[in-house]
Order: C-alpha cells, then structure tokens, then sequence
C-alpha cells in the first residue's frame, strides 16, 4: 500500500511542475478566441447582427443598435488584451459582464458554457496572466526599476 502511495505522491509532484503560466496562457487564448470570434461575426454580417439584437436577444434597456455595437466592441477589444495579456485583470471585467448579461437576459439555459467561460475570467482576475505576458514583464521591469538603490549626485 506504501508503494502505491509512493507512486502517487511522486505522479502528483510531477504535475505539480507543469508550469502554470502556460496553462494561464491557454485559457487566455481559449476565453478570448470565444468572444473575439463572436465579436468578428457580428462585424462580418453587421444588419444579421442588428436583427438578431432587435428580435431574437431584446437586451433590457438599450437600443438593439447600441447594444450590438457594444457588444461588437468589447468582444473585438478586451480579448486582444487577454491575447497579449496586458491589464489582463481589467479586461476580464467587461467580458464577465457580458457573461451575466447574456447569461440573464439572452440565453438563461447556456449556464454551463457560461460557467466555463466565467470560471476562467474569475482565475484570471483572481490569478492574473502568468509569467507568459505583458503584465508580468511590464511587472518585472517596474520592480527592477524601484528596487535599484538610488543615488545622490552633488551638483
């Protein structure tokens, strides 16, 4: 039974090494290609979009135009943030938005794509990107550059 326990021990410390920056990196991807290739979609068959808005999704609130339009507009926005990984956190903020409004409002039976989609946003929010992004280098630099002692010229 030790032996087995042994292995297992082992078995976990091995994927426990699995570098969690590239899997921070793949659900960035995977999240934003989601809304980004809606996004482009509604870019492509812009009057199908204002249609579909008007008659089949009936946001509360705003006009089908100018819900389409933000829609559009975030979907083709903040997944490019997510790609990159810059101001990941942020970007995850509107898109969640996206999700409870959809998730109200247009398709209330959808709940477990959206659980999915949400749960990656909310570990980006709470994680961050990873190592794999800008933020990170962006991060690096700037503590590099606050942690140098600074000196005292006589002038």
């Amino acid at each position: 039974m030790r032996s087995i326990a042994r292995l297992v021990m082992a078995g976990r410390r091995r994927l426990e090494r699995f570098p969690l920056s590239l899997i921070q990196l793949s659900m960035r991807i995977a999240v934003g290609a989601v809304f980004f290739n809606a996004g482009l979609i509604k870019y492509h068959s812009w009057q199908m979009t204002l249609l579909l808005f008007r008659d089949e999704y009936k946001v509360p609130l705003l006009d089908p135009a100018v819900a389409a339009r933000i829609a559009m507009t975030q979907e083709l926005t903040f997944p490019i943030f997510l790609f990159v990984g810059l101001a990941t956190r942020i970007a995850t903020l509107p898109l969640l938005g996206m999700i409870a409004v959809i998730q109200t409002f247009v398709y209330p039976n959808a709940w477990n794509e959206h659980l999915v989609w949400a749960s990656i946003l909310l570990f980006l929010l709470i994680r961050g990107p990873g190592a794999v992004s800008l933020d990170h280098l962006i991060a690096r630099r700037f503590l590099r550059g606050s942690a140098a002692p600074r000196t005292r010229t006589s002038g």
